[in-house]
């Protein structure tokens, strides 16, 4: 064989060696880049499920911050009615307080609070003795922590 025969043949080989060896070459890029756009997508999703995990959580601190506020603002409206009870000296103001207050329990809810605030403002209407109205009291204070327990 000549020279140029084997020059022919070493170079075709080397082509060929390129060839294959760069066609694995790519198969193995292709599959790690799948392999990091999958990983990428798990670590992205991991991302999203702990933003949501920390929203839900922060909506439901804000949720129970406001019932309690809600509540707070209630049982205040409705000791100065207790109060202004026992002295005999109310103001119109106060009536309107309490109705403000206990619309509020209303719509924060639930119902459950919503009825005890409502059978301590009918106790305080209807002038009934102070133990009912104590006993009211401490009714919707009880359904009130209970709501405001996180769960």
């Amino acid at each position: 064989m000549s020279d140029w025969g084997i020059a022919l043949i070493a170079a075709g080989s080397a082509i060929a060696g390129s060839v294959v060896t760069g066609w694995y070459a790519r198969s193995a890029g292709l599959r790690q880049a799948a392999a990091a756009r999958h990983a990428g997508d798990r670590q992205a999703d991991a991302l999203l499920d702990s933003v949501r995990m920390t929203l839900r959580a922060e909506s439901g601190h804000r949720e129970f911050a406001l019932r309690r506020q809600t509540y707070a603002e209630f049982l205040g409206a409705a000791e100065v009615r207790i109060v202004a009870e026992r002295n005999g000296r109310g103001q119109a103001d106060e009536d309107v307080l309490l109705q403000r207050a206990l619309g509020g329990v209303l719509l924060e809810g639930p119902p459950d609070a919503a009825d005890a605030a409502q059978r301590l403002v009918d106790a305080l209407r209807r002038h009934e003795r102070p133990d009912e109205v104590k006993r009211a009291k401490l009714a919707f204070v009880a359904v009130a922590q209970e709501c405001c327990r996180p769960r």
